[in-house]
Formats: structure tokens, C-alpha cells, sequence
């Protein structure tokens, strides 16, 4: 039996949720995504992803057919008809069926879809053992040519660093912006932590505003750390006593190697452990009920 899809306001057998190949999300990458994960039947973070879905479309003048409230309604619905209580939704806005050139005006009409499935990035062991890092040659997109808190669908800039890490031989790719500083990883934010300080790169070095990002930022805050966005090098992230990514896909995931320089004492920290325990926690709590009380 098939999943069923959310498409432009019904809901759909998978084998008939079709997108044309005139739409301009294919064509060009124009459009804005959402990853969002259920837990224990609710959909962890709704209301944010939402927000930050609407920010990137108004960014790129981009008008979903649907309300905030409706587009609530229709992740709640999809995860409904699929009677999903854990896995993890693609929430997608593309501009629409335009001609095969670039004018974005040409689209009359913007296409909405949402899947409810499941995702594993990383198998038990890695939150057990840890992940090996690497710095990939390919910089992060700067802000002044394709600003990254839209969370678009051109990701091929995330793609070609995926692909360094892949030949590497390493579970994931570290990413420099153009003045050399951690940006972030190929789909997850990082995070060091420096004599007991959690400290993650400011927005403006290239990060996105991830809603895990800031959900343990919270958490840190809320149990006695202290958590700062602040710059930093890979000679930073060689000598922290350790380190870990986040990300909705990703949950909180242990970095051990880096550069194959063991960091800390090449074993999930004590914080990182912790973090994780409390964001467990949190994700029972957190959200909207797909099926009610």
C-alpha cells in the first residue's frame, strides 16, 4: 500500500502525486523545502517550520496557494492519512508550471506538496561512536549571491560538498565560507563545546537558522550552559573538547574526528550526551497531536 500525498490541497495516492516537467522547482531549483520530524504522534516544531517556510517564500516573492493555518492543517493531514506517528515529513513549495525559460513570472501558480515517510541519515551506532569530519574544498554559498536561510531547492552547493566527503571516505563535510571560518555541514548546523560553552557559527558566516540549531541553544540555556554563536577556524574545532551537528534529519549527532585529529578524547562528550538526553526529553512534549488527546 502507497503512501498518500498532500498535493495543492488534496491528499492523493503516491502514484498519482505528479509534478509537471515544466515546473520551475525542477527546472531551476526555484522553490523552499521544510524538513520536519514526528515523534510519538506529534510534529515536532510545526508552528517554526511553518515560519520559516513563509520567510524563505516571501524572500524569493514566492506566494504559496496556501494560508499559514492551511498549511498547518495540511501536514497534520498528511501525517493523518498515512497514521503516522514517527518519521519525518518534506513540507515543498516550487514556483509552478511556467515555459522552459527563467522569468519566475511566468509561473502563474505555485505547487505545493507534502510527504510523510521516514529518514534514518545516520545508523544507531554513529550516536553511540561518533562521526569523522573533514573540511571539503567547496565553500559555502555567500549571503550576497544566494542567501542560505532561504531553504531552497537548489542544494547543489550542499550536494557537490556531500560528494568531497563521500570520496574522502568520511561521514560528513565541513564547510568554510569565503573568509575561511566553519559555516556549517552539508546538512546539519555544528557545534563545538570549549570548557563546558556550546558554541555554534553565527548566521551570518553562513549557517542556516536551524530549528534544532536553536532548539538546543534553548535547552543549553535552560540547564545551566551557556551557548554563544561566535566565530571560529578548524584550528578551533581541532582543539575543542568536543563537538557535535544538529539538524531536524540528524537529531544531535556526535562528531569524534576531524581532519583526522581525534577530538577530545575521541568519545561523545559528556555535554553532547547530555544535550541528547534532554532533546529526547523534549521532543515527547514539543508540538501539535496529529491524532488529538
Amino acid at each position: 500500500m502507497g503512501l498518500k500525498i498532500y498535493l495543492d490541497g488534496s491528499i492523493v495516492d503516491e502514484k498519482e502525486a505528479k509534478v509537471s516537467v515544466f515546473d520551475h522547482g525542477l527546472l531551476y531549483g526555484d522553490g523552499v523545502f521544510e524538513g520536519i520530524r514526528v515523534y510519538g504522534g506529534r510534529v515536532f516544531k510545526l508552528r517554526e517550520h511553518i515560519d520559516r517556510l513563509y520567510a524563505g517564500c516571501h524572500t524569493i516573492c514566492l506566494a504559496p496557494q496556501e494560508t499559514k493555518e492551511e498549511m498547518f492543517r495540511a501536514v497534520l493531514d498528511t501525517c493523518r492519512a498515512n497514521n503516522m506517528r514517527d518519521g519525518y515529513i518534506r513540507l515543498v513549495v516550487t514556483r509552478g508550471v511556467g515555459d522552459l525559460g527563467l522569468n519566475p513570472t511566468k509561473c502563474k501558480k505555485s505547487t505545493t506538496f507534502c510527504i510523510a515517510a521516514s529518514i534514518s541519515l545516520y545508523p544507531p551506532e554513529t550516536y553511540e561512536n561518533g562521526l569523522v569530519l573533514a573540511t571539503v574544498p567547496t565553500r559555502r554559498n555567500i549571503n550576497e549571491a544566494c542567501n542560505v536561510q532561504v531553504k531552497s531547492l537548489n542544494y547543489l552547493n550542499n550536494i557537490y560538498a556531500r560528494l568531497e566527503a563521500n570520496m574522502m571516505g568520511v561521514s560528513e563535510a565541513i564547510m568554510l565560507n569565503n573568509e575561511g571560518y566553519v559555516a556549517e555541514a552539508t546538512a546539519d548546523n555544528v557545534f563545538i563545546v570549549k570548557n563546558g560553552v556550546l558554541i555554534t557559527p553565527p548566521l551570518y558566516a553562513g549557517a542556516l537558522g536551524g530549528i534544532t540549531r536553536a532548539a538546543v541553544m534553548s535547552l543549553a540555556e535552560e540547564n545551566g550552559y551557556k551557548a554563544e554563536e561566535r566565530l571560529f577556524t578548524r584550528l578551533d574545532m581541532y582543539n575543542a573538547d568536543e563537538c557535535f551537528l544538529t539538524g531536524t534529519a540528524a537529531e544531535i549527532v556526535p562528531a569524534v574526528k576531524y581532519d583526522s585529529r581525534v577530538i577530545g578524547d575521541g568519545k561523545p562528550g559528556p555535554v553532547t550526551r547530555h544535550m541528547i538526553s534532554l532533546f529526547r526529553e523534549l521532543v515527547k512534549v514539543d508540538g501539535p497531536l496529529v491524532f488529538g488527546e
